[in-house]
């Protein structure tokens, strides 16, 4: 028995180790077969699909590529620090080695299609790689009460609180980014930052004067003309960037071609992916009019990276780059310095966007509320995000370590606060 558990979970980590690139084809595919579409069809759509995203990552990962002078900038500025950050992608695949992770899985899936024929949520998430947000806190509760079975029910609660919450979000979020028939199925982002900065865009609603401020780049394109194409923003961007950590004359060119570059081509590729999403959505559309109710609609759920091809989002990350910086400064007895979280500010864009309808000052305003916070607390719970990790196989010598997760995962909140008022 034990070799068969043992071989089913080094599939599944073998599987789930080839990423979203290649999962993403697999499982748009079957999506679309499960659709009833032509076995051709549905293959076509999960290949295209697959293309866009990997063309999202290459340009992410070329993005992080020009960045580099100047994450290397910042990084000279923190030294002196006793605890490890980590990057989301090395967090995900430990918490995948969580004893249950084999089991959740398709626990996962069975619960969200039965919800779907119970009627009882619109959304059917097919982003298995971002199972992680569930993974995570649920293998943190494994780790700190000691106990497999509450780690598999909280990342089993987690994906059903994580569909409703899309749900609400979905109309919005496929209006606003243009991606009909999606959801972002982020757990963080649609339970933790959306909430935040739609308070936040209501608070500032009530601010006389700071009510006033209208900074839209799509109300300003057609007004300055061609300053507000995306490729002459990307310039000053790349300027921007350059100046502020002392880039040579070269360095700068190079940003701001890298940077025009990469707000040209995301669009593009995010273009691909949904010439695979739409063909699959007319197909959910069809089995909702079917299994559901005729004025349904059945949302797939995504990766937040398809809405990484706005303007705004993009044009803010690069602004929030410095001020992350800025802000882990600001936090109380930091021991860390936020490097890898750097790479990931981009994903906290979109959300921040969203609630404040593109607005440039109110998003950067949402975002360093939210950066702030998620430091705040991933330097808090170092001593926990160092348990966890450790149980699943991440040891830096003994030292202490953590990942942005632990610090705006709900989840890994909730959980965190808990084991404090325990005493754990």
């Amino acid at each position: 028995m034990d070799i068969v558990v043992s071989t089913i979970v080094g599939f599944f980590q073998e599987f789930m180790s080839l990423g979203a690139t290649v999962l993403l084809p697999v499982v748009i595919a079957i999506l679309g077969i499960f659709f009833r579409m032509k076995p051709s069809q549905a293959i076509r759509a999960g290949l295209l699909v697959g293309i866009g995203f990997q063309g999202v990552v290459l340009v992410i990962n070329f993005l992080m590529q020009i960045m580099q002078p100047v994450f290397d900038y910042y990084s000279a500025l923190g030294s002196g620090y006793d605890v490890a950050e980590i990057g989301f992608a090395a967090l995900g695949g430990a918490s995948w080695t969580a004893p249950y992770a084999v089991f959740v899985i398709p626990a996962i899936i069975i619960v969200n299609i039965l919800l779907i024929r119970a009627k009882k949520t619109n959304v059917l998430n097919v982003d298995i790689w971002n199972f992680m947000h569930f993974l995570v806190p649920g293998a943190l509760a494994w780790v700190l009460f000691d106990n497999a079975l509450i780690g598999f029910l909280v990342t089993l609660a987690l994906s059903v609180v994580d569909l409703f919450a899309a749900e609400k979000i979905a109309p919005s979020w496929a209006d606003y980014y243009g991606l009909d028939g999606t959801a972002c199925t982020c757990l963080g982002y649609v339970v933790y930052e959306y909430p935040m900065s739609w308070l936040i865009n209501r608070i500032i609603d009530h601010i006389p004067g700071l009510n006033k401020i209208d900074l839209n780049l799509d109300k300003l394109a057609s007004k300055i003309g061609i300053l507000g194409d995306p490729a002459i923003i990307g310039l000053f961007v790349g300027l921007f960037l350059g100046l502020m950590t002392q880039q040579d004359i070269p360095g700068i060119i190079t940003l701001m071609a890298g940077m025009a570059g990469v707000l040209v081509l995301i669009p593009r590729m995010v273009s691909i992916m949904m010439e695979g999403l739409t063909p699959i959505g007319a197909g959910a559309s069809e089995f909702a009019r079917k299994h559901l109710t005729a004025d349904t609609t059945l949302y797939v759920g995504m990766d937040i990276a398809l809405a990484l091809g706005d303007l705004t989002c993009l044009t803010c990350t690069a602004i929030m780059i410095p001020i992350t910086v800025g802000l882990s400064f600001l936090v109380p007895d930091m021991r860390f310095f936020p490097a890898a979280i750097l790479a990931e500010v981009c994903y906290v864009a979109p959300m921040a966007v969203l609630a404040s309808k593109g607005n440039v000052f109110r998003t950067l305003i949402c975002m360093t509320v939210f950066m702030y916070l998620m430091l705040f607390f991933a330097n808090m719970f170092a001593g926990y995000a160092t348990l966890m990790l450790n149980a699943c196989g991440v040891d830096f010598g003994g030292g202490l370590v953590t990942a942005s997760h632990f610090g705006y995962n709900p989840g890994c909140l909730v959980v965190e606060f808990i084991a404090r008022a325990m005493g754990i």
